[in-house]
């Protein structure tokens, strides 16, 4: 379904940059505006700056003198009105009304239909005349007492809504998902820290109650990754080194450690 978004007396160039980035980002560059206040709002110097790079969107833009020229081909017309009216289209949430036009779309049926979505101007909103010739008017749920949304920020809004009926595009994963340590690793971890536990003293290896089996677990909640495991196992070795330069082997204060550590875990 062609999708176009119409821009009516937008007064603030910046905006019409705004509106290219939002559309571009959710796939979408049929923009269109009708009588804006600069004729030349395509190409200054705010206009391009706020696209953010959607100068495609910016180049394939159409400026035109009216509605009607604006809608041609369009079957299916959205207003975005805030303010209640008596009269005209219904009021609706994009998102259900977007998922039943999405799906009223779909095959043969949808080929040759065009839905625009029209946004007046931001000191003014739409005329009602303008309101009362579409299907429905969009009304984006917010907070009661104050509702009011940059233009931009309405058209991201819109636009999302509508690439997610649609069909949304995939979420990229920002980074790679580490390789899991296997058992194996997981079991010579839990080996070297035993060993370690017991060189700085935090450990009896006389008596070690189930202070090894609760690590394993531990471990296995953690999920950890090899490079985590490579972590702790330096760690480990750190502790044993540090343990063989400390006179006497163990300090008193770890021993105490050690035999606080037993004392506390159940029996087994």
């Amino acid at each position: 379904m062609q999708t176009r978004f119409v821009l009516i007396n937008t007064s603030h160039a910046g905006n019409v940059g705004a509106a290219a980035r939002a559309m571009k980002v959710m796939g979408f560059d049929d923009l269109v505006l009708v009588a804006p206040r600069w004729a030349n709002v395509l190409r200054r110097e705010e206009t391009i700056q706020r696209a953010s790079g959607a100068l495609d969107v910016l180049d394939k833009a159409r400026i035109v003198a009216t509605l009607d020229e604006a809608l041609d081909g369009m079957t299916h017309l959205c207003a975005t009105a805030m303010t209640p009216r008596d009269f005209g289209p219904p009021t609706v949430a994009p998102r259900p009304h977007f998922e039943a036009l999405a799906a009223q779309a779909q095959g043969d049926a949808g080929a040759g239909q065009g839905v625009a979505f029209l946004f007046g101007s931001e000191r003014f909103g739409m005329h009602n005349e303008d309101v009362y010739r579409c299907h429905a008017a969009l009304s984006i749920p917010t907070n009661p007492s104050f509702g009011s949304l940059n233009l931009g920020a309405a058209i991201q809004v819109i636009a999302y809504e509508w690439r997610l009926a649609l069909g949304a595009y995939p979420v990229q994963a920002a980074t790679v998902e580490p390789q899991l340590a296997d058992a194996r690793q997981v079991s010579g971890l839990l080996a070297h820290w035993e060993q370690s536990l017991v060189d700085i003293g935090f450990l009896d290896a006389a008596a070690p109650k189930k202070l090894m089996p609760r690590l394993n677990q531990l471990f296995n909640r953690a999920r950890l990754a090899q490079e985590e495991v490579h972590i702790l196992r330096g760690i480990a070795k750190a502790m044993t080194r540090m343990a063989s330069k400390s006179a006497g082997g163990r300090p008193a204060e770890l021993q105490g450690k050690a035999a606080d550590e037993t004392r506390s875990d159940a029996p087994r």
